[in-house]
């Protein structure tokens, strides 16, 4: 009888993973769709990604981290590119963000020109300030500020030299106090309510250049934040001694501002979380994961690499030492123990219109849940009673 209900227990656990799996996909899916654009400064993609992402937590049955409010505001300056966006050159009109990206620090512009070759990568057309660089990828990002001329990243593959004429024709907006919110909730623990577990996910991305080109941000950081949520969703219904928090940011494309808000306004004491796990481009894994902040905390380390031997979860968990390169390290500066973890091979798209939904594996979600559940506990192990 007692294999029977094993057997029986682990079929429920294998098809419940199953069932997580299918909304992880479904989740990547809807996060990113034309409706949330992005999930950056135009057609109100933030604010609706915000605005999801609070509702999935009361679903799950969290609460708000100050008891009132899920959302704790802030705001910077953003340069956004909300209509126009045309460039042709040598009479043939470029396709935007597959053929051409423009510099996200670029001003507006209109007007046709002559271009005039500087060197063996880069063209401008002096009348209309407009510089052309040529490049072998086209990665987009996010600025505070527009400059007084407009650079246009062109693909080397894209179109062929040499260049003689270009037309522009771009409209930018710079707003000085772009209003977004981090997205903060708990499930307060049983036996040690003070001590905190933290799990955290920037939800933006880049949003759309002009009206008709968006940037999906599957693996950056649909996956990540697709992750969180399965784990805010099973805390929910399983609460620890431990109290376990889930902060789902904004702003980290544009500088990390997000974190740098919550880390300079906590709203729990930065002192009682007894660890914090940063998740982000998770959406692969085939060649292991990554672990930042690794040889800052041997001693967690070790727990993983222990965990990882006795699950069989990844070929690989690399170690990484400190780096500025996502959410976690504002904490980490501010005495947080934190580790922020990334997956390894598979798609190489990043900041392009190319990290669709479609393309993204997610072939070790469902490890990357176990593994992190296991390290929760261990980090818990001595508080179950």
């Amino acid at each position: 009888m007692k294999f029977k209900l094993t057997i029986l227990f682990v079929f429920i656990a294998n098809l419940c993973f199953a069932q997580d799996s299918l909304l992880a996909r479904k989740l990547v899916d809807t996060l990113t769709s034309p409706y949330f654009w992005g999930r950056g400064y135009t057609r109100d993609g933030v604010h609706k990604a915000a605005a999801f992402i609070q509702t999935q937590f009361k679903s799950y049955g969290l609460k708000p981290m100050d008891g009132k409010n899920f959302q704790q505001e802030f705001s910077y300056p953003v340069n956004i590119f909300p209509g126009k966006m045309e460039v042709t050159i040598n009479g043939e009109k470029l396709v935007p963000g597959k053929a051409f990206i423009v510099s996200p620090d670029s001003k507006g512009v209109h007007g046709a020109g002559k271009l005039e070759q500087t060197d063996s990568t880069h063209f401008v057309d002096r009348q209309n300030r407009v510089v052309v660089s040529l490049e072998d990828k086209l990665t987009w990002s996010v600025e505070g500020k527009a400059l007084d001329y407009t650079v246009i990243q062109v693909d080397k593959k894209a179109i062929k030299l040499p260049f003689f004429s270009i037309y522009t024709d771009i409209e930018n907006q710079v707003i000085p106090n772009f209003k977004t919110a981090n997205i903060c909730a708990v499930v307060k623990g049983t036996v040690k309510p003070d001590s905190v577990i933290v799990v955290t996910a920037h939800y933006d991305h880049l949003g759309g250049m002009g009206s008709d080109t968006y940037f999906p941000g599957a693996n950056d950081n649909a996956s990540g934040l697709t992750q969180m949520l399965s784990l805010a969703k099973y805390y929910g219904s399983h609460p620890q001694p431990y109290t376990m928090a889930f902060i789902a940011f904004s702003g980290e494309e544009a500088g990390l501002l997000g974190s740098k808000y919550f880390t300079e306004n906590p709203l729990i004491p930065l002192k009682n979380i007894r660890f914090l796990i940063n998740l982000d481009l998770n959406g692969t894994g085939e060649e292991g994961i990554t672990v930042v902040n690794a040889t800052v905390y041997p001693n967690e380390f070790a727990a993983m690499q222990r965990i990882n031997d006795e699950g069989h979860y990844f070929v690989k968990v690399a170690k990484r030492g400190k780096a500025a390169n996502s959410d976690h390290y504002l904490f980490t500066e501010k005495g947080v123990p934190a580790f922020f973890i990334y997956t390894m091979g598979g798609i190489k798209a990043y900041h392009d219109v190319f990290d669709i939904s479609a393309t993204l594996p997610l072939n070790k979600y469902k490890d990357l849940f176990r593994f992190i559940v296991e390290f929760n506990d261990s980090l818990m192990q001595n508080s179950k009673r």
